[in-house]
Protein backbone atom coordinates (compact mmCIF):
# COMPACT_ATOMS: atom_id res chain seq x y z
CA UNK A 1 0.00 0.00 0.00
CA UNK A 2 3.15 2.37 -0.04
CA UNK A 3 2.52 3.78 3.47
CA UNK A 4 5.04 4.09 6.01
CA UNK A 5 3.40 3.67 9.77
CA UNK A 6 4.97 3.67 13.31
CA UNK A 7 4.25 2.27 16.69
CA UNK A 8 4.98 3.52 20.43
CA UNK A 9 3.77 1.46 23.09
CA UNK A 10 5.68 0.17 25.43
CA UNK A 11 3.48 -2.93 25.81
CA UNK A 12 6.07 -5.75 23.81
CA UNK A 13 3.50 -8.20 22.79
CA UNK A 14 0.82 -5.73 21.73
CA UNK A 15 3.01 -3.79 19.62
CA UNK A 16 3.96 -7.09 18.43
CA UNK A 17 0.65 -7.53 17.49
CA UNK A 18 -0.36 -4.59 15.96
CA UNK A 19 2.64 -4.31 13.72
CA UNK A 20 2.11 -8.16 12.54
CA UNK A 21 -1.80 -7.32 11.53
CA UNK A 22 -0.02 -4.22 9.63
CA UNK A 23 2.51 -5.42 7.68
CA UNK A 24 0.00 -7.89 6.81
CA UNK A 25 -1.97 -5.91 4.78
CA UNK A 26 1.18 -4.46 3.36
CA UNK A 27 1.78 -1.90 5.39
CA UNK A 28 5.51 -0.61 6.00
CA UNK A 29 6.38 -0.80 9.90
CA UNK A 30 8.56 0.38 12.55
CA UNK A 31 8.12 -0.02 16.09
CA UNK A 32 9.55 1.87 19.69
CA UNK A 33 9.73 0.40 22.74
CA UNK A 34 8.93 4.38 24.66
CA UNK A 35 8.09 7.91 23.46
CA UNK A 36 11.24 9.15 23.18
CA UNK A 37 12.66 6.38 20.69
CA UNK A 38 9.65 7.11 18.88
CA UNK A 39 10.12 10.75 18.90
CA UNK A 40 13.61 9.91 17.26
CA UNK A 41 12.37 7.89 15.07
CA UNK A 42 9.96 10.30 13.61
CA UNK A 43 12.96 12.74 13.31
CA UNK A 44 14.99 10.61 11.92
CA UNK A 45 12.40 9.22 8.72
CA UNK A 46 9.41 10.12 7.08
CA UNK A 47 5.88 8.35 8.03
CA UNK A 48 2.40 8.89 7.14
CA UNK A 49 1.11 7.64 10.17
CA UNK A 50 1.93 6.85 13.98
CA UNK A 51 0.03 4.91 16.67
CA UNK A 52 0.79 5.40 20.15
CA UNK A 53 -0.29 4.07 23.26
CA UNK A 54 -1.80 7.04 25.90
CA UNK A 55 -0.02 5.72 28.71
CA UNK A 56 3.71 5.29 28.82
CA UNK A 57 6.13 5.68 31.64
CA UNK A 58 8.60 8.17 29.64
CA UNK A 59 6.39 10.35 28.15
CA UNK A 60 2.83 10.16 27.68
CA UNK A 61 0.86 9.75 24.22
CA UNK A 62 -0.40 13.22 24.45
CA UNK A 63 3.12 14.33 24.94
CA UNK A 64 4.47 12.91 21.94
CA UNK A 65 1.83 13.96 19.63
CA UNK A 66 2.24 17.41 20.82
CA UNK A 67 6.17 17.24 20.50
CA UNK A 68 5.67 15.50 17.20
CA UNK A 69 3.89 17.64 15.35
CA UNK A 70 6.51 20.15 15.97
CA UNK A 71 9.07 18.25 13.70
CA UNK A 72 6.18 16.78 11.59
CA UNK A 73 2.87 19.14 11.58
CA UNK A 74 1.49 16.74 8.63
CA UNK A 75 1.79 13.36 10.56
CA UNK A 76 -1.27 11.58 10.97
CA UNK A 77 -1.70 10.18 14.52
CA UNK A 78 -4.03 7.22 15.98
CA UNK A 79 -4.36 7.09 19.89
CA UNK A 80 -4.50 3.87 22.03
CA UNK A 81 -6.32 4.19 25.23
CA UNK A 82 -7.92 1.29 27.74
CA UNK A 83 -11.39 1.22 27.56
CA UNK A 84 -12.38 3.55 30.58
CA UNK A 85 -10.22 6.16 29.64
CA UNK A 86 -12.19 7.54 26.58
CA UNK A 87 -12.12 11.36 27.95
CA UNK A 88 -8.18 10.97 27.70
CA UNK A 89 -8.56 9.67 24.16
CA UNK A 90 -10.80 12.59 23.60
CA UNK A 91 -7.88 15.24 24.96
CA UNK A 92 -5.66 13.58 23.06
CA UNK A 93 -7.99 14.49 19.90
CA UNK A 94 -7.53 17.92 20.61
CA UNK A 95 -3.95 18.16 20.52
CA UNK A 96 -4.00 16.57 16.75
CA UNK A 97 -4.92 12.45 17.21
CA UNK A 98 -7.12 11.41 14.00
CA UNK A 99 -9.04 8.70 15.97
CA UNK A 100 -8.48 6.40 19.05
CA UNK A 101 -8.62 2.34 19.32
CA UNK A 102 -9.52 1.05 22.76
CA UNK A 103 -7.88 -1.75 24.23
CA UNK A 104 -8.60 -4.86 24.56
CA UNK A 105 -9.47 -4.49 20.62
CA UNK A 106 -12.12 -6.18 19.76
CA UNK A 107 -10.54 -8.14 16.66
CA UNK A 108 -7.85 -7.43 14.32
CA UNK A 109 -10.29 -6.08 11.77
CA UNK A 110 -11.51 -2.79 14.06
CA UNK A 111 -7.16 -1.62 13.96
CA UNK A 112 -7.43 -2.43 10.29
CA UNK A 113 -10.35 -0.47 9.80
CA UNK A 114 -9.52 2.72 11.65
CA UNK A 115 -5.97 2.65 10.02
CA UNK A 116 -7.85 2.46 6.83
CA UNK A 117 -10.42 5.17 7.16
CA UNK A 118 -7.75 7.61 8.52
CA UNK A 119 -5.01 7.40 5.76
CA UNK A 120 -8.17 7.64 2.99
CA UNK A 121 -9.11 10.61 4.80
CA UNK A 122 -6.10 12.33 4.76
CA UNK A 123 -5.99 11.52 1.42
CA UNK A 124 -8.70 13.03 0.43
CA UNK A 125 -7.64 16.09 2.18
CA UNK A 126 -4.33 16.52 0.54
CA UNK A 127 -6.29 16.40 -2.87
CA UNK A 128 -8.26 19.05 -1.72
CA UNK A 129 -5.67 21.62 -0.47
CA UNK A 130 -3.26 20.53 -3.51
CA UNK A 131 -6.22 21.86 -5.90
CA UNK A 132 -6.86 24.53 -3.73
CA UNK A 133 -4.99 27.20 -5.69
CA UNK A 134 -6.36 25.45 -8.87
CA UNK A 135 -9.82 25.45 -8.24
CA UNK A 136 -8.98 29.42 -7.43
CA UNK A 137 -8.04 29.46 -11.14
CA UNK A 138 -10.89 28.59 -12.76
CA UNK A 139 -12.82 31.75 -11.31
CA UNK A 140 -12.97 34.80 -12.49
CA UNK A 141 -10.29 37.41 -11.62
CA UNK A 142 -11.00 40.22 -9.41
CA UNK A 143 -11.47 42.97 -11.80
CA UNK A 144 -14.19 41.13 -14.04
CA UNK A 145 -15.71 39.73 -10.34
CA UNK A 146 -15.85 43.39 -8.89
CA UNK A 147 -16.79 45.03 -12.51
CA UNK A 148 -18.94 47.99 -12.54
CA UNK A 149 -19.56 51.15 -10.03
CA UNK A 150 -21.74 49.24 -8.05
CA UNK A 151 -19.81 46.76 -7.06
CA UNK A 152 -17.02 49.20 -5.85
CA UNK A 153 -18.45 49.28 -2.15
CA UNK A 154 -18.42 45.49 -2.07
CA UNK A 155 -14.80 45.19 -3.27
CA UNK A 156 -13.79 46.98 -0.31
CA UNK A 157 -15.59 45.12 2.12
CA UNK A 158 -14.34 42.14 0.81
CA UNK A 159 -10.60 43.57 1.31
CA UNK A 160 -11.77 44.89 4.60
CA UNK A 161 -12.88 41.37 6.17
CA UNK A 162 -11.20 38.86 4.59
CA UNK A 163 -8.10 38.74 6.88
CA UNK A 164 -10.08 38.57 9.71
CA UNK A 165 -12.48 35.54 11.00
CA UNK A 166 -15.60 37.36 11.03
CA UNK A 167 -18.81 35.22 10.19
CA UNK A 168 -19.71 37.05 7.05
CA UNK A 169 -23.51 37.39 5.53
CA UNK A 170 -23.80 37.90 2.11
CA UNK A 171 -27.90 38.83 0.96
CA UNK A 172 -28.87 39.84 -2.72
CA UNK A 173 -31.29 38.33 -5.39
CA UNK A 174 -30.16 34.96 -6.47
CA UNK A 175 -27.32 34.37 -9.63
CA UNK A 176 -25.95 37.75 -8.23
CA UNK A 177 -22.77 35.37 -7.54
CA UNK A 178 -23.00 35.47 -3.79
CA UNK A 179 -20.99 32.63 -3.60
CA UNK A 180 -18.46 33.67 -5.95
CA UNK A 181 -17.77 36.17 -3.38
CA UNK A 182 -17.20 33.76 -0.59
CA UNK A 183 -14.73 32.41 -2.83
CA UNK A 184 -13.15 35.26 -2.81
CA UNK A 185 -13.05 35.80 0.56
CA UNK A 186 -11.84 32.54 1.20
CA UNK A 187 -8.81 33.06 -1.08
CA UNK A 188 -8.26 36.23 0.22
CA UNK A 189 -7.93 34.95 3.53
CA UNK A 190 -4.84 33.20 5.51
CA UNK A 191 -7.36 29.85 5.06
CA UNK A 192 -6.79 30.21 1.07
CA UNK A 193 -5.11 26.91 1.26
CA UNK A 194 -7.54 25.26 3.56
CA UNK A 195 -11.13 23.80 2.45
CA UNK A 196 -13.94 25.61 0.96
CA UNK A 197 -16.87 23.65 1.63
CA UNK A 198 -20.13 24.74 0.89
CA UNK A 199 -23.72 23.22 1.81
CA UNK A 200 -26.79 23.94 -0.23
CA UNK A 201 -29.03 24.27 2.90
CA UNK A 202 -32.58 24.47 0.50
CA UNK A 203 -31.80 21.14 -1.22
CA UNK A 204 -31.65 19.02 1.81
CA UNK A 205 -33.88 17.77 4.41
CA UNK A 206 -33.82 18.92 8.33
CA UNK A 207 -32.82 15.13 8.73
CA UNK A 208 -30.27 14.82 6.08
CA UNK A 209 -28.83 18.67 6.57
CA UNK A 210 -27.90 17.70 10.16
CA UNK A 211 -26.42 14.41 8.90
CA UNK A 212 -24.54 16.47 6.25
CA UNK A 213 -23.62 19.34 8.59
CA UNK A 214 -22.27 17.04 11.51
CA UNK A 215 -21.89 14.01 9.95
CA UNK A 216 -23.28 10.97 11.47
CA UNK A 217 -22.02 7.09 13.56
CA UNK A 218 -22.65 4.14 12.20
CA UNK A 219 -26.46 2.87 12.62
CA UNK A 220 -27.60 6.45 13.83
CA UNK A 221 -30.71 5.85 11.11
CA UNK A 222 -31.22 3.59 8.73
CA UNK A 223 -29.10 3.61 5.57
CA UNK A 224 -26.38 5.09 7.86
CA UNK A 225 -23.84 2.04 7.45
CA UNK A 226 -20.51 3.25 8.49
CA UNK A 227 -19.33 6.49 10.29
CA UNK A 228 -19.37 9.29 8.28
CA UNK A 229 -17.58 12.68 8.86
CA UNK A 230 -19.86 16.17 8.17
CA UNK A 231 -18.89 19.18 6.37
CA UNK A 232 -18.06 21.37 9.49
CA UNK A 233 -15.16 18.30 9.90
CA UNK A 234 -14.60 18.88 6.01
CA UNK A 235 -14.13 22.27 6.54
CA UNK A 236 -11.57 22.20 9.76
CA UNK A 237 -9.25 25.49 8.75
CA UNK A 238 -10.89 26.23 6.59
CA UNK A 239 -14.20 27.91 5.46
CA UNK A 240 -17.56 26.90 5.72
CA UNK A 241 -20.56 28.23 3.53
CA UNK A 242 -23.84 28.03 4.09
CA UNK A 243 -26.14 28.76 1.05
CA UNK A 244 -29.55 29.58 1.32
CA UNK A 245 -28.99 30.12 5.02
CA UNK A 246 -32.61 31.46 5.42
CA UNK A 247 -34.05 28.09 4.20
CA UNK A 248 -32.36 26.21 8.02
CA UNK A 249 -35.64 24.48 9.71
CA UNK A 250 -35.94 26.12 13.50
CA UNK A 251 -34.46 22.88 15.03
CA UNK A 252 -31.57 22.90 13.01
CA UNK A 253 -31.03 26.84 13.71
CA UNK A 254 -30.73 26.11 17.08
CA UNK A 255 -27.98 23.10 16.76
CA UNK A 256 -25.98 25.51 14.40
CA UNK A 257 -26.47 28.19 16.86
CA UNK A 258 -24.68 26.08 19.82
CA UNK A 259 -21.77 25.65 16.96
CA UNK A 260 -21.01 28.40 15.91
CA UNK A 261 -20.75 30.00 19.86
CA UNK A 262 -18.80 26.98 21.64
CA UNK A 263 -17.20 25.54 17.95
CA UNK A 264 -18.18 22.13 18.92
CA UNK A 265 -20.79 19.52 18.62
CA UNK A 266 -21.16 15.96 18.27
CA UNK A 267 -22.45 13.81 15.08
CA UNK A 268 -26.27 12.31 14.74
CA UNK A 269 -26.06 9.27 16.67
CA UNK A 270 -23.00 9.90 18.38
CA UNK A 271 -22.09 11.74 21.90
CA UNK A 272 -18.50 12.78 21.55
CA UNK A 273 -17.46 16.07 21.92
CA UNK A 274 -15.58 17.63 18.27
CA UNK A 275 -14.05 20.69 17.96
CA UNK A 276 -13.66 22.80 15.00
CA UNK A 277 -11.81 25.44 13.42
CA UNK A 278 -14.01 26.92 10.84
CA UNK A 279 -14.88 30.09 9.52
CA UNK A 280 -18.46 30.50 8.44
CA UNK A 281 -19.93 32.72 5.88
CA UNK A 282 -23.50 32.64 4.74
CA UNK A 283 -26.04 33.58 2.30
CA UNK A 284 -29.68 34.17 1.47
CA UNK A 285 -31.84 35.84 -0.81
CA UNK A 286 -34.45 36.27 1.25
CA UNK A 287 -34.57 39.59 3.95
CA UNK A 288 -34.26 37.50 6.99
CA UNK A 289 -35.22 40.78 9.21
CA UNK A 290 -38.43 40.62 8.21
CA UNK A 291 -38.07 36.65 8.64
CA UNK A 292 -37.19 37.26 12.19
CA UNK A 293 -40.15 39.89 12.48
CA UNK A 294 -42.28 37.09 11.39
CA UNK A 295 -40.97 34.46 13.88
CA UNK A 296 -40.17 32.27 10.88
CA UNK A 297 -36.05 32.70 11.82
CA UNK A 298 -34.35 32.75 15.42
CA UNK A 299 -33.50 36.21 16.36
CA UNK A 300 -30.24 34.80 18.30
CA UNK A 301 -29.29 33.63 15.16
CA UNK A 302 -29.49 35.85 12.83
CA UNK A 303 -27.54 38.23 15.12
CA UNK A 304 -24.71 35.43 15.15
CA UNK A 305 -24.53 35.31 11.35
CA UNK A 306 -25.01 39.20 10.55
CA UNK A 307 -21.60 40.06 12.15
CA UNK A 308 -20.33 41.42 8.82
CA UNK A 309 -23.54 41.90 6.45
CA UNK A 310 -22.93 42.22 2.39
CA UNK A 311 -25.42 43.33 -0.11
CA UNK A 312 -25.12 41.90 -3.81
CA UNK A 313 -26.22 44.10 -6.64
CA UNK A 314 -28.83 42.99 -9.29
CA UNK A 315 -27.11 42.97 -12.51
CA UNK A 316 -29.49 45.66 -14.03
CA UNK A 317 -28.03 47.96 -11.31
CA UNK A 318 -24.82 47.26 -12.67
CA UNK A 319 -25.67 47.89 -16.02
CA UNK A 320 -21.98 49.10 -17.33
CA UNK A 321 -20.68 46.01 -16.51
CA UNK A 322 -23.15 43.63 -18.42
CA UNK A 323 -21.05 44.07 -22.36
CA UNK A 324 -17.52 43.29 -20.42
CA UNK A 325 -18.97 40.69 -18.55
CA UNK A 326 -20.43 39.10 -22.03
CA UNK A 327 -17.59 39.81 -23.41
CA UNK A 328 -15.50 37.50 -21.28
CA UNK A 329 -17.96 34.76 -20.60
CA UNK A 330 -17.80 34.49 -24.39
CA UNK A 331 -14.20 33.94 -24.71
CA UNK A 332 -14.23 31.50 -21.82
CA UNK A 333 -16.73 29.22 -23.61
CA UNK A 334 -15.13 29.90 -27.06
CA UNK A 335 -12.12 28.51 -25.25
CA UNK A 336 -14.15 25.67 -23.43
CA UNK A 337 -15.94 24.36 -26.90
CA UNK A 338 -13.03 25.27 -29.20
CA UNK A 339 -14.98 27.71 -31.40
CA UNK A 340 -14.18 31.11 -32.38
CA UNK A 341 -15.27 34.33 -31.23
CA UNK A 342 -15.11 37.57 -32.94
CA UNK A 343 -17.07 40.14 -30.68
CA UNK A 344 -21.00 40.70 -30.93
CA UNK A 345 -22.90 42.72 -33.49
CA UNK A 346 -23.72 46.49 -32.30
CA UNK A 347 -27.80 45.51 -32.30
CA UNK A 348 -26.73 42.01 -30.06
CA UNK A 349 -24.75 44.30 -27.89
CA UNK A 350 -28.34 46.72 -27.81
CA UNK A 351 -30.01 43.45 -26.94
CA UNK A 352 -28.44 42.74 -23.60
CA UNK A 353 -28.10 46.22 -22.66
CA UNK A 354 -32.20 46.53 -22.60
CA UNK A 355 -32.48 43.15 -21.56
CA UNK A 356 -33.58 43.85 -17.64
CA UNK A 357 -31.72 40.38 -16.54
CA UNK A 358 -34.12 38.65 -13.80
CA UNK A 359 -31.90 35.13 -13.30
CA UNK A 360 -28.64 38.06 -13.28
CA UNK A 361 -25.32 36.83 -13.92
CA UNK A 362 -26.51 33.15 -13.88
CA UNK A 363 -28.57 34.27 -16.75
CA UNK A 364 -25.96 36.42 -18.82
CA UNK A 365 -23.26 33.48 -17.96
CA UNK A 366 -26.11 30.79 -19.63
CA UNK A 367 -27.23 32.92 -22.41
CA UNK A 368 -23.59 33.57 -23.61
CA UNK A 369 -22.87 29.87 -23.30
CA UNK A 370 -26.12 28.86 -25.38
CA UNK A 371 -24.91 31.96 -28.22
CA UNK A 372 -21.37 30.88 -28.62
CA UNK A 373 -22.59 27.29 -29.43
CA UNK A 374 -24.38 28.79 -32.39
CA UNK A 375 -22.44 31.36 -33.88
CA UNK A 376 -19.95 30.53 -36.40
CA UNK A 377 -18.04 33.69 -34.55
CA UNK A 378 -19.76 37.10 -34.33
CA UNK A 379 -22.71 36.62 -32.19
CA UNK A 380 -25.74 38.36 -33.73
CA UNK A 381 -28.83 39.07 -31.28
CA UNK A 382 -30.72 36.29 -32.88
CA UNK A 383 -28.49 33.84 -31.11
CA UNK A 384 -29.00 35.56 -27.88
CA UNK A 385 -32.33 34.72 -28.07
CA UNK A 386 -33.63 37.31 -25.39
CA UNK A 387 -37.12 37.38 -25.81
CA UNK A 388 -38.46 39.83 -23.18
CA UNK A 389 -36.49 42.80 -24.35
CA UNK A 390 -39.02 45.73 -24.39
CA UNK A 391 -40.63 47.11 -27.50
CA UNK A 392 -38.74 50.04 -28.76
CA UNK A 393 -37.16 52.04 -31.51
CA UNK A 394 -34.37 49.73 -33.34
CA UNK A 395 -31.15 52.44 -32.08
CA UNK A 396 -29.64 51.32 -29.08
CA UNK A 397 -30.78 54.75 -27.30
CA UNK A 398 -34.63 53.52 -27.88
CA UNK A 399 -33.63 50.44 -26.15
CA UNK A 400 -32.19 51.61 -23.48
CA UNK A 401 -34.90 53.61 -22.64
CA UNK A 402 -37.34 51.77 -22.60
CA UNK A 403 -35.53 49.09 -20.74
CA UNK A 404 -35.22 52.08 -17.98
CA UNK A 405 -38.55 52.51 -17.64
CA UNK A 406 -39.71 48.71 -17.57
CA UNK A 407 -36.97 48.07 -14.96
CA UNK A 408 -38.30 51.66 -12.81
CA UNK A 409 -41.71 50.45 -13.07
CA UNK A 410 -41.24 46.84 -12.00
CA UNK A 411 -39.06 48.00 -9.23
CA UNK A 412 -41.72 50.07 -8.14
CA UNK A 413 -44.44 47.57 -8.12
CA UNK A 414 -42.07 45.61 -6.16
CA UNK A 415 -41.46 47.68 -3.18
CA UNK A 416 -45.22 48.60 -3.16
CA UNK A 417 -45.04 51.89 -4.66
CA UNK A 418 -42.17 52.76 -2.26
CA UNK A 419 -40.15 55.95 -4.41
CA UNK A 420 -37.55 55.83 -1.16
CA UNK A 421 -37.21 51.98 -1.35
CA UNK A 422 -37.52 51.66 -4.86
CA UNK A 423 -34.42 54.17 -5.35
CA UNK A 424 -32.77 52.20 -3.13
CA UNK A 425 -33.02 49.14 -4.80
CA UNK A 426 -32.20 50.26 -8.28
CA UNK A 427 -28.88 52.19 -6.59
CA UNK A 428 -30.39 55.76 -7.64
CA UNK A 429 -31.26 58.84 -5.74
CA UNK A 430 -34.59 59.31 -4.63
CA UNK A 431 -34.26 62.45 -7.15
CA UNK A 432 -33.22 61.07 -9.91
CA UNK A 433 -36.20 58.76 -9.63
CA UNK A 434 -38.52 61.11 -9.34
CA UNK A 435 -36.69 62.47 -12.27
CA UNK A 436 -37.48 59.34 -14.66
CA UNK A 437 -40.71 59.04 -13.04
CA UNK A 438 -41.52 62.53 -14.77
CA UNK A 439 -39.44 62.12 -17.97
CA UNK A 440 -41.27 58.40 -18.56
CA UNK A 441 -44.72 59.53 -17.36
CA UNK A 442 -44.75 56.37 -15.12
CA UNK A 443 -48.09 56.66 -13.10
Amino acid sequence: MGYAILIIDDDGPMRSFLAAVLKEDGYSVEEAKNGREGLARIEARNFDLVITDLRMPDLSGIDVIRSGRVKKPDLLWIIITAYGSIGNAVEAMKVGAADYLTKPLQSPDELRHVVKRVLKEAEAQKKTDLTAEELGKQYPPQEMIFLGEQMKKTQRLVEEVAPTTATVMITGPSGTGKELIARTIHQMSPRKYRPFVSVHCAALTETLLESELFGHERGAFTGAVATRKGRFEMADGGTLFLDEVGEIPPATQVKLLRVLQEREFERVGGTKKISVDVRIIASTNRDLKQETAAGRFREDFYYRLNVFPMVMPSLSQRRDAILTLADHFARQFAGIFGKKFKGFTPEANSALLAYLWPGNIRELQNVIERAVILSAGTIDVTQLNLESIPHAPQDGRGLLSAAEREMIEKVLQDAGGNRKEAAKRLGISLRTLQYRIKEYGIK
